[in-house]
């Protein structure tokens, strides 16, 4: 017999499941819904989108500015990119005394042609170390394509050299000119084999 009694508790039942299928919770238990304050799957921020991502950026004609920059990278954990001129410098184009040589011929405003110009993920980057050798008191020429070739707005560009006795003198207010952006700071010049005091002064940079 349907009683009353019957009826409520039939009633109840009906309303548990009325609410059950209105959850939206499918195949699974109530803890395994997502709730709008867990964070979607795919909201993982990129490594080279990462604020105070750092680049160390340079052209190294004889290696003592790659050795620096080995350095450098390690000290920060940074990414390194190497400036490659598209047709690689002999020891005959880099005879400083040969007036008909590559580097005398290209010194007057030459842009010489890079491999790869934009280094891969280059707008991820928010800080940039620029390193290159002196050349007639001047950064490399490659370094010209590079600066003028490159976006350089929005990030911070620190540039250093290496050299047997002439200073960086003007060369990173050149190459600040050529990129027409970015924040551009004073740099620093280290003789070949300096890592310790290369390291010392990245210390102080605070980009660690």
């Amino acid at each position: 017999m349907l009683t009353r009694r019957n009826l409520l508790q039939a009633a109840a039942m009906a309303a548990v499941t009325m609410l059950a299928g209105c959850s939206g919770v499918r195949g699974g238990d109530a803890d395994d819904a997502v709730t709008p304050d867990q964070a979607a799957p795919d909201q993982t921020v990129p490594v080279e989108d990462a604020p105070g991502a750092v680049l160390v950026a340079y052209f190294s004609a004889t290696g003592n500015t790659e050795e620096i920059v080995q350095a450098l990278a390690e000290r920060l954990g940074a990414d390194a990119f190497a400036i490659e001129a598209a047709e690689p410098y002999t020891d005959a184009d880099l005879d400083y005394n040969d007036s008909s040589s590559r580097t005398s011929t290209e010194r007057a405003d030459a842009r010489p042609e890079l491999a790869q110009v934009t280094p891969d993920g280059w707008a991820g980057y928010q800080t940039v170390l620029l390193g290159y050798p002196i050349w007639w008191g001047e950064a490399a020429w490659p370094l010209r394509t590079f600066a003028g070739g490159n976006d350089f707005a929005g990030k911070t560009v620190v540039p250093f050299c290496t050299s047997a006795s002439s200073g960086i003198g003007d060369s990173g207010a050149a190459l600040a000119e050529l990129a027409g952006g970015g924040d551009w700071r004073d740099g620093e010049r280290f003789p070949a084999g300096a890592t310790d005091d290369a390291t010392a002064w990245v210390d102080g940079l605070g980009l660690a």
